[in-house]
C-alpha cells in the first residue's frame, strides 16, 4: 500500500477485515500471546501463513454477514481481481519474461489500481517469484480445512 489516498472507499471494508480484525493484526496479536509456541513462531512472519489467514478472515467476515452494503462486494470482487491478476503477471515475468513494464501496464490496466501501488507488488513479484500462488495456495486450503 503506496498510496493511501488511491483507495477507493468501497474498497476499504475488505481492506480492515483483511489487515485489522478478523485479518493480520488479530492473528499476529493471538500468536505473540501463545506461550506454549517457540520464539520463532510469533514473531517470525511466514508469509504464505500470514496471507492465508488474512483472506480467509476477509471472507469469513463475508460470510458471517458483516459486509451488508452491495458497494462491500465491489470491494471484495476487486481485492479477487487484484489477487487473480497477480497470479498472471508472477506468471508472465517469470515464465513468460514480461517486462517490468510490460507487468505494471498489465496490472494497471486490469485492476485500475494506482500506479505507485501496483510499481511496489511489481518489485515483490520480481524478488519473490512465485509468492502469489503461495499466498493463493495457503488460502485454499484454510478455506478447504473449513468446508470439512
Amino acid at each position: 500500500l503506496q498510496d493511501v489516498q488511491a483507495i477507493t472507499k468501497f474498497g476499504l471494508r475488505t481492506l480492515a477485515y483483511h489487515e485489522g480484525i478478523p485479518g493480520h493484526h488479530f492473528q499476529i496479536g493471538v500468536a505473540q500471546e501463545l506461550k506454549e509456541l517457540p520464539t520463532f513462531r510469533t514473531v517470525v512472519p511466514f508469509t504464505a501463513y500470514a496471507e492465508g489467514w488474512a483472506l480467509y478472515a476477509k471472507r469469513l467476515a463475508a460470510e458471517l454477514g458483516f459486509e451488508k452494503d452491495p458497494y462491500d462486494n465491489l470491494g471484495c470482487l476487486r481485492a479477487e481481481l487484484f489477487r487473480a491478476t497477480r497470479l498472471v503477471v508472477d506468471t508472465g515475468i517469470h515464465d513468460q519474461r514480461w517486462t517490468r513494464e510490460h507487468a505494471i501496464d498489465y496490472m494497471c490496466q486490469t485492476t485500475g489500481m494506482a500506479q505507485s501501488d501496483v510499481t511496489a507488488e511489481i518489485k515483490r513479484y520480481i524478488v519473490m517469484p512465485r509468492v502469489a500462488q503461495s499466498l493463493k495456495s495457503s488460502w485454499l486450503g484454510m478455506l478447504a480445512e473449513t468446508r470439512r
